[in-house]
């Protein structure tokens, strides 16, 4: 039987929990497309780490669907306005009807959809598209058709809307007609040495297994201790989650199932919220498309005369500020990819409140280096930080970094890991070393003095009272 139907995938490399495949398979046999598009992520900022797990997770679904007898189709592209023509001759030459895919919310990746789906009706091939891969795909508004601009009260709606509409994942996709011959590797495929395979395997079954312990042993502590980044107590799958590889109904589905097995609500669930989190940010980028031009959602704060000091920039990018903890966390990133996400509100503090360097600057190096970089929320958490963006945290709250530090590694066993030439040190000194005990360890002197920047800092903010635009 010649296959009619065809199934893009994008940020949803996965086979199983995709509504997309899982309908189109319904109306008949199918192909998928995955549009590699190099130049355009670079554009964006995505790191090499994350470039590569993304490969090495394309290469996975591509063999996974040849077992399945699914063609799986790689174009190798430059841009996303390459896509259109692409993908029309594709269906063309194999006589697809319809194309299938999921809406991504960011400007240019709308752009992208609506050109394609243009150019596909003009060569008369039927487009279905589906809403964004979010837990809660449709739009949460308020009561006055609005989108919500403050996190409580939409995870309220969330998760109302969220309880009256539970939908298990959907199955893995039928078996088909086996292919006559193996996929042939992509050209532009290439490991950048940033990919920490050790971390991060691309391996569906892994990340599956990843899933279900979180939720067996540590979800239910996951409130009471995914402050401290010494102990592996959050689920490590947002690189997963940033790719698609993982659906967000398997993941509700896993929350529920296990809060069943141990008594507890579900709708209590704190990384559930977490998860909330991710959808109000995606969402607000669909809603106000300024948030996808570099610009802050509270539009006064485009007044603010952000320092240029790109000698402490660097120390920070480095991890040479002279603060522990900020220097651990920095180091974290630039070796693994990844870091704690209080680790990422105290170092965008840092960098924001008390270097003041703007925020773009430090939501631009986070894209570059983390394997996990998602536009929406990564810009969201830096907006949050500094004060600039939807339901911010007030510009006066400037995070002590050395009380976050003896509060969230009390013993220093973080700092220790990240920042070898303090291991010689204990107690309160690891949080704050005197002069003699930096010079003995050879570790820098702090690049600022913590009250005078958070005083600069706050007066920079009170001068914009009265200012809307």
């Amino acid at each position: 039987m010649a296959i009619s139907q065809l199934v893009w995938l994008r940020n949803d490399i996965r086979l199983n929990d995709h509504p997309a495949i899982n309908l189109a398979q319904q109306d008949d046999d199918i192909a998928l497309v995955v549009c590699l598009t190099p130049e355009q992520w670079q554009e964006h900022n995505e790191s090499p780490a994350k470039n590569a797990l993304r490969f090495e997770l394309t290469t996975e679904l591509q063999q996974q669907a040849h077992k399945l007898g699914i063609p799986c189709h790689i174009l190798e592209l430059k841009r996303f306005s390459d896509c259109p023509e692409a993908i029309a001759d594709l269906c063309l030459e194999h006589h697809y009807t319809t194309v299938w895919w999921q809406n991504e919310l960011p400007v240019h990746e709308a752009q992208r959809d609506e050109c394609t789906a243009k150019h596909l009706d003009k060569v008369g091939v039927t487009t279905r598209r589906f809403a964004p891969d979010l837990i809660v795909s449709e739009p949460v508004l308020n009561q006055q058709g609005q989108p919500f601009k403050v996190f409580t009260p939409f995870y309220k709606r969330w998760l109302s809307t969220l309880s009256a509409n539970i939908t298990p994942p959907y199955e893995c996709p039928n078996n088909q007609e086996p292919p006559t011959s193996l996929p042939s590797e992509f050209k532009c495929y290439d490991i950048d040495d940033s990919y920490r395979q050790d971390l991060w395997p691309a391996d569906y079954q892994i990340i599956k297994e990843k899933l279900w312990h979180f939720c067996h042993h540590k979800e239910a502590d996951y409130d009471e201790l995914r402050d401290f980044p010494a102990k592996p107590n959050t689920s490590t799958l947002s690189p997963y989650l940033a790719l698609g590889a993982i659906g967000p109904r398997e993941c509700l589905e896993a929350i529920i199932h296990t809060s069943g097995n141990n008594e507890r609500d579900w709708h209590g669930s704190v990384w559930l919220k977490e998860l909330a989190w991710r959808d109000f940010y995606k969402q607000l980028m669909g809603h106000f498309p300024d948030l996808s031009k570099s610009l802050p959602f509270k539009p006064e704060t485009q007044h603010l005369v952000w320092n240029h000091n790109a000698k402490a920039f660097k120390a920070w990018c480095e991890g040479n500020t002279g603060f522990p903890i900020v220097d651990a966390a920095m180091r974290q990133l630039n070796q693994t990819g990844w870091m704690h996400n209080r680790l990422r509100m105290i170092t965008a503090s840092f960098l924001t409140k008390l270097l003041f360097v703007d925020w773009r600057e430090g939501e631009r190096y986070f894209m570059e280096h983390l394997i996990d970089g998602e536009f929406a929320a990564n810009n969201g958490g830096w907006q949050w930080s500094a004060s600039t963006g939807c339901d911010a945290a007030p510009y006066f709250r400037v995070f002590n970094p050395t009380r976050q530090s003896e509060r969230f590694d009390p013993d220093g066993v973080f700092i220790k890991r990240f920042v070898p030439e303090l291991k010689i040190l204990s107690g309160k000194s690891i949080h704050d070393p005197n002069q003699s005990q930096r010079k003995q360890c050879g570790y820098p002197e702090p690049i600022i003095d913590y009250k005078k920047a958070r005083q600069y800092a706050i007066a920079a903010f009170d001068d914009l009272k009265g200012q809307t635009t």
